[in-house]
């Protein structure tokens, strides 16, 4: 019997499960996205970086915050919160982490102290997922905020670069997070904002349904092309086509890349950095 009575032809098509970053991952660099996603055992990674350690403490202790009673949520709890979960991992020294974590308690002290603490969020760290005729979507919010009728999408940022209305307005990430907050709570959301805590500025962008629409078909079409390369790979890639599907995209962000001791194009296109060069004034 063909397949054709079997009837796999109109069979539903599987779809791609995916985070914001894996799609992203896929943009950036094919041969990244591979060594993270598909290779097994993966390529081992190069040593961790010091501006991540301080964005997770920074995250973790913003999200311990909200969950505290809240007769205990001051500016100053927010800074204990930091100290007692600072991550070390990354920094040059001993004495470079603690000024270091000392500009992280200060950074949330001040980031809290202008917050109000009765204004519960409907999520903090929240997993909202959704889902089209192509794609299964998921990932995690650091703070959904409910301001009248409507969500906010809020993510914090720690990084040196101070960021403007066009970040949050070209976030992939943030707008399937509005799409797929809106579904899950069935309320309206649109409006995306990006908190540098660095500076204490905030980044605005509202969406319209079209803008919605056009970010979701990009994750699609993106899905698309790492799916296909995803069944070529799990198809027992022959050796001489892998880069063919999987090519690298060199550039200057290839000193940031986890695998960059794997890719002799990677290392020619960008200098190593030290683990502690993302810090803001701390470039040898």
């Amino acid at each position: 019997m063909g397949t054709e009575q079997l009837g796999f032809e109109g069979m539903p098509q599987r779809l791609y499960s995916c985070t914001p970053s894996r799609l992203n991952s896929w943009l950036d660099c094919p041969r990244r996205y591979r060594m993270t996603y598909l290779d097994r055992p993966a390529p081992q990674k190069g040593p961790p970086w010091a501006h991540n350690s301080v964005g997770a403490s920074v995250h973790n202790a913003l999200a311990a915050w909200w969950r505290l009673p809240r007769h205990e949520r001051t500016a100053e709890m927010a800074g204990t919160l930091l100290l007692r979960g600072w991550l070390t991992d990354g920094f040059r020294d001993a004495e470079q982490s603690r000024r270091w974590r000392e500009r992280g308690r200060e950074m949330v002290e001040r980031y809290v102290a202008d917050l109000d603490p009765d204004d519960e969020p409907l999520g903090v760290e929240r997993t909202v997922a959704t889902r089209t005729d192509r794609i299964a979507m998921s990932g995690r919010i650091d703070r959904l905020d409910a301001r009248g009728p409507e969500l906010v999408v809020v993510d914090y940022k720690t990084g040196r670069r101070v960021l403007t209305s066009d970040d949050a307005r070209g976030s992939l990430a943030l707008a399937l997070y509005a799409l797929a907050a809106s579904r899950v709570l069935r309320r309206p959301c649109r409006t995306v904002e990006l908190h540098h805590l660095p500076t204490g500025q905030v980044a605005v962008w509202e969406h319209t349904d079209e803008s919605l629409r056009r970010h979701l078909a990009r994750a699609e079409q993106i899905a698309a092309e790492a799916a296909r390369a995803d069944e070529a790979f799990k198809a027992e890639l022959p050796a001489d086509r892998v880069d063919e599907v999987f090519p690298p995209r060199p550039g200057s962000l290839c000193s940031w890349c986890d695998y960059v001791r794997h890719c002799p194009e990677g290392r020619r296109a960008a200098a190593p950095k030290d683990p502690w060069s993302g810090l803001a004034g701390e470039e040898p």
